[in-house]
């Protein structure tokens, strides 16, 4: 009897112990810097945005949040290494959209589903703009004419050659019965020497975020015609949605998401989520994005997979039926 309780006491102080030893590793995250992967270069949008939420986590989450870009392959080597990272909370990340493009294009095998999804934080709707001294000044007299007009009269630009903006326009086009290269393509480095081509007459059209646009639209040198969100855009109140405008039913918006690996501990997860949406709440951030132009859009956990999801589904099928899928 008597070594029977010794037993039994024994047991429970090593249950006991067993148990303290998992609530303070639980309560003891995190306790050591943490690594936010950036697949993009210094500089641009998403960089921006990490570097403002890294430095946000840092205050909320009491340790250092170090920003390392990795970047190449077209996204690929970013979002790669933070897939392959131990699914510990100490390396997390931007995604962007175009995870939900590389594996398409037969750049690599990763998806969304590699990630553990914690929040979107940004959102920017594509939208269809045409210089200031362009004929057209709405949206349906420029459909008219492109459907009027052979194939390739109209150019248009604002990214490379199967970048989310090129994709953009095509499921603009065939939202409205046309075929996906209807209207020619010419690939650029990105919106803003699109814009400046457009504004010069190299081309017709630019389908990239307003947000993107809002220099030269707030200077008088750029129309915007329609907006490829759901609803109009806070910041641009008088531009009417693609549905309003021709009755298409098309919609897309670069977005930035934070996550971490896939498989990662419930409770970490938790505790990244509720600092990341109390830094997205915060002044700070708010002004940030607002002085930069950046749309605002929250959305966490099931919600922000379900949106990405979407648009995988979506974009890969403008892809397949512009030949751009691989």
């Amino acid at each position: 009897m008597y070594k029977r309780t010794l037993m039994s006491i024994a047991a429970a102080l090593i249950g006991t112990t067993l148990f303290g030893m998992s609530a303070a590793s639980a309560q003891s995250y995190p306790d050591r810097p943490i690594q936010m992967i950036v697949p993009w270069g210094a500089g641009g949008g998403t960089d921006a945005v990490g570097r403002v939420f890294a430095s946000l986590l840092q205050e909320e989450l009491g340790v250092p949040v170090n920003v390392v870009n990795r970047t190449g392959g077209s996204g690929v080597v970013g979002h790669s290494a933070l897939a392959n990272a131990a699914p510990d909370g100490y390396t997390i990340g931007v995604m962007t959209i175009e995870i939900d493009m590389m594996h398409w294009q037969g750049l690599t095998e990763l998806t969304h589903e590699d990630f553990d999804i914690l929040a979107m934080v940004n959102a920017d709707p594509g939208g269809l703009m045409v210089s200031a001294d362009s004929e057209y000044e709405s949206l349906d007299t420029l459909l008219e004419a492109i459907k009027a007009e052979p194939k390739g009269t109209f150019k248009s630009s604002g990214t490379g050659q199967g970048g989310i903006w090129h994709l953009g326009l095509a499921g603009w086009l065939l939202s409205e019965g046309l075929e996906p290269d209807h209207v020619t393509w010419v690939p650029s480095q990105g919106a803003a020497p699109g814009i400046t081509d457009m504004v010069a007459g190299g081309v017709d059209i630019v389908p990239s975020s307003l947000a993107e646009g809002r220099s030269m639209i707030d200077a008088g040198r750029v129309r915007p015609l329609a907006t490829m969100s759901g609803e109009r855009q806070e910041a641009f109140p008088d531009v009417p949605t693609l549905n309003e405008a021709t009755g298409s039913d098309w919609t897309l918006a670069v977005w930035r998401t934070l996550v971490g690996p896939d498989g990662m501990p419930d409770d970490v997860k938790a505790t990244l989520t509720a600092a990341i949406e109390k830094a997205y709440n915060s002044e700070e951030y708010q002004t940030f994005m607002n002085d930069r132009g950046f749309g605002m859009r929250w959305a966490s956990g099931e919600e922000a997979t379900e949106i990405v999801a979407a648009d995988d589904a979506s974009l890969g099928e403008v892809m397949t039926k512009a030949g751009l899928a691989k």
